[in-house]
């Protein structure tokens, strides 16, 4: 008589599920970005923002590398209740990066999947999309962005 041996069911292997089907960053075809050096005063900062329409706008130290952002609206506020003075510089105003061991900082760049930007967007207002290397700012990611791209491509 032959025994049959019964080999348990392997499960198959637990794969991440990519639902944007390895899409990256570029592939948002994101506007170039806008940003501002530290030296700009708030009324162009606010004239500027309100032109194209922007809810945030990154600022620039005199190397061109991104210091942190101003909120549009916050600064607004500020000069419509006499909190400032138009002609103040915007870095005075502004929201630094938090850049320690602790935090540190995640690189955006135009190769960086969705996957990723969506799971920083959770705890982030926006990225921004810089080189590798973080010397430029390439173009401002949003929420808003992922989701008209799933939009557009059925995701």
């Amino acid at each position: 008589m032959m025994t049959q041996l019964s080999s348990p069911i392997a499960e198959p292997p637990k794969v991440s599920v990519d639902r944007y089907r390895g899409a990256v960053v570029e592939d948002l075809q994101l506007p170039p970005a806008f940003a501002l050096p530290f030296t700009e005063h708030v009324s162009r900062v606010i004239e500027l923002a309100f032109e194209r329409e922007f809810s945030h706008i990154p600022i620039l130290d005199k190397h061109r590398k991104p210091l942190g952002y101003v909120e549009v609206a916050s600064l607004k506020e500020k000069w419509e209740a006499g909190q400032m003075d138009p002609n103040d510089k915007v870095e005075k105003y502004l929201t630094k990066f938090k850049r320690s061991s602790s935090e540190p900082y995640t690189l955006i760049t135009p190769l960086t999947p969705l996957s990723e930007l969506e799971e920083f967007l959770k705890s982030n207002i926006f990225a921004l999309v810089t080189d590798y290397e973080r010397k430029f700012v390439l173009a401002v990611a949003t929420s808003d962005d992922i989701k008209e791209f799933a939009k557009r491509g059925g995701f």
